[in-house]
């Protein structure tokens, strides 16, 4: 719901999950599922020991928090560009929801109101993801634009 003019306005997602601290537990408690999981784990098997600590940092920046991940580790274009080549199909990305899904309700049990947002930016961003991994490494993707920006009502423009 919207506020109306002259009211307080509500409180960004980065703030409402509880910062950077919240979106690294959510990151931890769902890569520990990943790693776990007999579809998912071969997906991440090259992935950094950093990778963890840098979904957080986007999150956040998607959130309307920090914009660390642009200024510090390449913006929209790096994240695409992580994606080439994984060739992400249907049951992946069903199950790279699943779990997401049960990291959110186990890391934020009392704020079910925030599941709903969450899963709706990780609907359309894994659905991106998809699409994108199915290119060659090295494919130039274009200017994607600057990070995305969601709220509680879908992307922000």
């Amino acid at each position: 719901m919207r506020r109306l003019i002259g009211m307080t306005p509500e409180p960004s997602l980065y703030d409402s999950l509880g910062g950077m601290p919240a979106l690294r537990r959510l990151s931890d408690a769902f890569y520990e599922r990943v790693l776990a999981d007999e579809l998912l784990a071969p997906v991440f098997a090259n992935f950094s020991p950093r990778h963890v600590e840098h979904v957080a940092v986007w999150l956040a920046e998607v959130f309307s928090g920090p914009a660390e991940f642009t200024t510090s580790l390449g913006g929209h274009q790096s994240l695409l560009h992580s994606h080439l080549g994984l060739g992400i199909r249907d049951e992946h990305r069903q199950r790279w929801l699943e779990l997401m899904s049960a990291a959110v309700d186990d890391t934020f049990p009392d704020s079910p109101d925030l599941h709903a947002p969450l899963m709706s930016y990780f609907d359309w961003g894994t659905a991106i993801a998809q699409q994108v991994s199915q290119d060659p490494v090295g494919t130039d993707l274009g200017d994607p634009g600057p990070t995305p920006r969601w709220g509680r009502e879908g992307l922000q423009t």
